[in-house]
């Protein structure tokens, strides 16, 4: 979560000059925040072992996922909810001795907005089943009728759950109503999988369409129908990985994986148009979108044959490789990113400056931007994560330590307009944006 120090963030912003004969305008870059990047990065940690990875994140910034307990094997893996700075164990539905020892192993992959968690955890029948993390209790979801297995892969504002069970034979999707869980069928074939649904309930995934992989097909599922999503291009596997509340669904297609080097096109659906989102280029080639918010932004991993992977984020068009997205003095690599909510911060996994594999998050830092003149007085944006409060301070030289404070905000939406209206027409002004 964002630091509660106060902190210069993104660009020291602009530099405005104000002449008594003529009226310049530049954009000036602080040398102190220059190599900061557009995303600040907070290691999420362990409890207690050496690694973790995140999977998830609600608007209110709260991220989940897995982390090792021990450092002794078997590795216990425990879900997580990371919160506040502090990341808290949410246990497991049970343990189980194997030849290696007792198993301990849960892990948390969705979170809404009422701080509800779903994942999966073996039991003490070493059955892996889903779960449902409410009040402070992970609660048993139960697999399909005549099923062994289940996990939930994501859950919406009202507590509707998706995932896939196991039953006598290949997997089925399934919609957790908050009494029971339903299979949603498939296209014809013996295999689905639920991956994502949105506020309106739409739910998204993929079908098989007869007893072979090969017929892998993205689907929506809406007011109890599943329908195919289409092709891209001739490439048979398609899967659909997330959808937002505009319906807007992201998923990716391929090749089926024979052994050898596979090609995956990642692609967002909108309007009943499939659109390939391109790659990094070089041997980048392979896209798999992992989370889609409310904006249109896609985050997912991105790599090529024997190339490794790195985070990507897809926004406006434009794909960018969250690498570039950081300060370069970071120390991190990092390698997917798994979830991005409205306010665009990005959880993930990487590579530390310890390297060690933990989870991330990234809170984009606030921007200014357009500057403009109206009746002689500065007027910009300030892009922010909605509801955060931030100061707007301006100095009258640099290097300096006296910043005056022009507004205090809190963002309620994004951007906001701000206008300097204390200025005097003559000298130079720098404006800066800071979180107390």
């Amino acid at each position: 979560m964002k630091s509660r120090r106060q902190t210069v963030l993104h660009e020291i912003g602009f530099r405005v000059v104000l002449c008594a004969s003529a009226l310049a305008l530049a954009l000036a870059a602080s040398s102190a925040s220059a190599g900061q990047g557009l995303y600040s990065i907070t290691d999420l940690g362990t409890l207690g072992g050496s690694q973790s990875a995140a999977y998830g994140i609600n608007n209110a910034g709260q991220a989940v996922g897995s982390a090792d307990v021990t450092t002794t094997s078997p590795i216990s893996k425990h879900a997580f909810l990371y919160t506040n700075g502090v990341m808290t164990d949410l246990g497991v539905l049970g343990t189980y001795t194997s030849v290696q020892g007792t198993v301990s192993v849960s892990e948390a992959d969705g979170i809404n907005s009422t701080g509800q968690i779903v994942g999966f955890s073996y039991n003490s029948s070493g059955a892996i089943h889903a779960f449902l993390y409410d009040q402070g209790q992970m609660n048993d979801l139960g697999v399909l009728a005549i099923a062994q297995q289940s996990k939930a892969d994501f859950i919406n504002d009202s507590g509707q759950i998706v995932g896939w069970s196991v039953p006598a034979g290949p997997q089925h999707a399934f919609l957790y109503d908050g009494a029971n869980m339903n299979d949603l069928g498939t296209l014809g074939g013996t295999a689905s999988f639920a991956y994502g649904i949105n506020n309106s309930g739409q739910i998204v995934g993929d079908s098989w369409t007869n007893t072979s992989a090969l017929s892998d097909i993205a689907f929506i599922y809406s007011n109890g129908v599943m329908t195919a999503l289409g092709s891209l291009g001739n490439l048979p596997a398609i899967q659909a990985l997330a959808i937002n509340d505009s319906g807007q669904i992201a998923g990716y297609a391929g090749g089926v994986d024979t052994g050898g080097p596979t090609v995956k096109h990642g692609f967002l659906y909108s309007g009943g148009t499939m659109t390939d989102l391109g790659n990094l280029g070089g041997y980048y080639t392979n896209v798999v979108p992992s989370a889609i918010n409310n904006s249109g932004q896609i985050v997912g991993g991105i790599s090529g044959y024997q190339t490794a992977a790195h985070a990507f984020l897809y926004s406006g068009g434009t794909m960018s490789d969250l690498n570039n997205l950081v300060d370069p003095g970071s120390g991190w690599t990092l390698t997917r990113a798994t979830g991005i909510n409205n306010n665009g911060q990005i959880v993930g996994i990487g590579t530390n400056p310890s390297f060690r594999s933990h989870g991330f998050l990234l809170t984009p830092r606030p921007a200014l931007r357009n500057l403009r003149l109206s009746g002689g007085q500065a007027q910009f944006d300030l892009s922010g994560m909605t509801g955060v409060t931030y100061r707007v301070e301006y100095a009258l030289s640099l290097p300096t330590t006296n910043w005056l404070v022009l507004t205090n905000l809190s963002m309620s939406a994004s951007p906001v307009q701000i206008m300097d209206t204390t200025n005097t027409r003559t000298g130079e002004r720098f404006y800066r944006a800071v979180q107390p």
